[in-house]
């Protein structure tokens, strides 16, 4: 798949690329949820149906986040996540608008010429997509303004027992700790992929090592606590424990989470390299402990109920 970062003034030479025709998705799609794969899947099938090759328009950062929503310079899926995950789809290129405040200033006129000008032939869209200054363009609206130019498709939402899936409901469960809902929403096991750092190396003298996993990109942060987790490293999968947390029966002063999973039967170096780690299951809430002794026997309690819970849970 191919991504093509467009600037944010429809003047610039980036938006002159004269593509030949396409399927164009249109949308942010943070989470690439079970809704958003629906209309993915939509223009892939329309795509294949006319001969035709499938790209999306996305926007980043998110427009909420430009505008001072809270939480939101924080991502289900962070960019390359969100490439990853689209390549991985079928999507033949991605493109990326650079927004800003200038560019929501467009009209929704000159949205759609530029979606002409980026060889649309066929546009597919959620209900609720609004497009140009202040969301003034509706998806309705695309239909008969671009229809000299390309054809819409609007799809209807993606219903959970009669209720929207959405990336807001997403991340109201991942802060609650609602991994199975999240991980029903989603389709997947919501992943943080990140490098294995060093830190205090405190879990090795207490017979639990951890490896630290600083996070790529920034990624929306689930419930502080302990979870039951599928760490991935060098190819290969590994039941483990995992702790999100501020440290606090050893430190007082951390002001950002820190990632730590013991990987079960694992001893290796695996410093520098990429980890991913997907989230299966919410255990129990971070604790200040009174005693290192204290702490290891909920360790102990931690990695069996781990276990447990992933015996059950699909490979």
């Amino acid at each position: 798949m191919q991504t093509i970062v467009l600037q944010n003034s429809l003047e610039d030479a980036t938006w002159e690329l004269n593509q030949a025709e396409q399927v164009l998705v249109l949308g942010h799609f943070d989470g690439i949820h079970q809704g958003h794969a629906h209309v993915i899947k939509r223009a892939l099938q329309h795509g294949r149906e006319h001969g035709l090759s499938v790209g999306m328009m996305t926007f980043h950062p998110h427009p909420k986040h430009v505008f001072g929503r809270t939480g939101y310079d924080r991502y289900l899926t962070p960019l390359r996540e969100k490439e990853r995950i689209l390549a991985e789809m079928g999507l033949d290129r991605l493109y990326v608008v650079d927004f800003d405040t200038d560019f929501a200033l467009i009209t929704p006129e000159q949205f759609v010429h530029a979606v002409c000008r980026l060889g649309a032939k066929h546009v597919v869209c959620g209900f609720d997509y609004r497009y140009g200054h202040r969301g003034a363009g509706t998806a309705e609206n695309l239909k008969s303004a671009g229809h000299n130019c390309f054809t819409v498709d609007i799809v209807e939402p993606c219903d959970d027992e009669g209720v929207k899936v959405s990336s807001t409901r997403i991340r109201g469960c991942l802060l609650e700790g609602d991994m199975r809902q999240a991980n029903h929403l989603l389709g997947r096991t919501y992943a943080i992929r990140g490098e294995v750092v060093h830190g205090e190396k405190r879990g090795r003298t207490i017979g639990y090592p951890t490896a630290n996993v600083h996070p790529e990109e920034p990624y929306f942060i689930p419930r502080l606590g302990v979870y039951a987790v599928r760490a991935f490293v060098r190819d290969k999968m590994y039941d483990s424990v995992m702790s999100i947390g501020l440290k606090p029966t050893f430190r007082s002063d951390m002001m950002e989470p820190v990632i730590e999973a013991h990987l079960f039967d694992f001893d290796e170096d695996i410093y520098g390299e990429t980890m991913t780690v997907h989230l299966v299951e919410y255990l129990r809430s971070e604790k200040k402990f009174s005693s290192v002794h204290e702490l290891i026997d909920q360790i102990q309690r931690d990695a069996e109920a781990a276990r447990q819970r992933l015996q059950s849970f699909p490979s």
